[in-house]
């Protein structure tokens, strides 16, 4: 679907799962293209309406990986197609405080949301999130996991999720890009496309929140993503391990053969 287009980071319309895009396409500086069809990105799958489960069937996804909370995946299971097989890899197992859950509770009270986005507040919360993306421990075994299965023939096609498809997804893509060898700027182009590709869908909650005499714009840092949030994951990545070499090698435990194993797998010449 997503390769007719050739256009890397192009929507896949399927209304009931937005921000849903190929990974591929990104030119690699060492040469070739990073590949379609290989892995997928998306909010999660417990909204995907019955009309619209054919045509996430129809990318052939052999794994489904979750990224959310033990919490998160009760509250709204996973729809995955029944060729897939649905992997937990959860990276926010270890967070003392879900600080970003909290704030999106309290996007219909803006009473509540005022006062914990007030002041950059919003935005801080989510620069130390992003660090905990690199430091956790649950989140180190977590995109362990990703990479490892990621590699293996036989879980590909995929596509990898959280609850709104921007923050831990938006790492886990990130890091694969940057190990695939595609340009800094290229691999913040992608994640920045979340802000024209879901926020469009998350039009009601913002429209309730004015109704309810919120100012929307307070919404976006808590919404929409932002440079500084991957940014922080970066600085913590380069303070910790250096390059993202060593963040595979040292901070995820996947050495230069599964790192090859990536890099074969994931990039096309020609």
């Amino acid at each position: 679907m997503t390769g007719e287009s050739l256009v890397p980071g192009a929507s896949i319309p399927i209304e009931s799962v937005p921000n849903l895009r190929d990974v591929g396409g990104w030119a690699c500086k060492a040469g070739g293209r990073v590949r379609y069809g290989a892995l997928y990105r998306s909010t999660g799958l417990g909204k995907l309406a019955d009309a619209d489960l054919p045509a996430l069937a129809a990318l052939g996804l052999r794994t489904v990986f979750d990224l959310r909370t033990a919490d998160e995946r009760a509250d709204q299971p996973d729809r995955v197609p029944s060729a897939a097989e649905h992997v937990v890899a959860d990276v926010m197992a270890d967070a003392p405080e879900a600080k970003p859950a909290q704030l999106m509770a309290a996007l219909s009270d803006p009473d509540a949301a005022g006062e914990m986005l007030s002041d950059g507040q919003g935005e801080a919360i989510f620069q130390q999130a992003y660090r905990g993306f690199v430091a956790l421990p649950s989140a180190r075994a977590a995109y362990q996991r990703f990479f490892v299965e990621l590699a293996a023939k036989r879980r590909r096609p995929a596509l990898v999720h959280c609850t709104t498809g921007k923050d831990r997804t938006g790492w886990a893509c990130a890091a694969l890009l940057m190990l695939l060898g595609v340009s800094d700027e290229d691999v913040m182009r992608e994640y920045l496309l979340t802000n024209e590709q879901l926020l469009p869908a998350l039009q009601p909650v913002f429209d309730r929140f004015r109704s309810k005499g919120g100012d929307p714009q307070l919404l976006l840092p808590v919404l929409g993503v932002r440079a500084e949030y991957l940014s922080a994951s970066l600085d913590e990545m380069h303070t910790r391990f250096g390059t993202v070499e060593q963040y595979f090698a040292d901070g995820l435990g996947l050495g230069p053969d599964v790192q090859s194993s990536l890099r074969d797998a994931l990039i096309e010449h020609g």
